[in-house]
């Protein structure tokens, strides 16, 4: 029975880096199971969506074959992304438009507080990392 997952990245990565890892592994396996997932970056969690930062997690991994980036690959072609563009220009420094994520501006919903709140109220399990 497919369920409705909203996977919110709201910690700084950089303060546990496995446990990204294992929040990515989820959220992919959610979407390999053919779960309706929902993934929204905020704060210090709109780190992972700088491709520079994909290739520190699969640094940390130090897998003979990639393993990150096809999760995060898997994330983006089948779960619908959300992010907060204020926490992208506070955290990283990007504005709107200057292409400067791994992921177009538009295949991301753009929204705050209330998005995260629609999300977290409409689904099934809840999964923050």
């Amino acid at each position: 029975m497919s369920k409705r997952v909203f996977v919110k990245f709201v910690s700084d990565p950089n303060n546990d880096l496995i446990k990204t890892i294992v929040g990515l592994a989820c959220a992919a396996r959610a979407v390999a199971d053919g779960h309706e997932v929902n993934v929204f970056f905020a704060a210090a969690g709109t780190r992972i969506l700088e491709a520079s930062y994909i290739e520190k997690l699969e640094r940390e991994l130090d897998s003979p074959d990639p393993m990150v980036g096809p999760m995060m690959d898997a994330i983006v072609q089948g779960a619908t992304l959300h992010c907060s563009f204020a926490s992208v220009k506070a955290v990283l420094g990007h504005a709107e438009g200057d292409g400067a994520l791994l992921v177009d501006d538009d295949q991301i919903a753009w929204s705050g507080p209330p998005g995260v709140i629609a999300l977290a109220t409409s689904s099934d399990v809840q999964l923050t990392y």
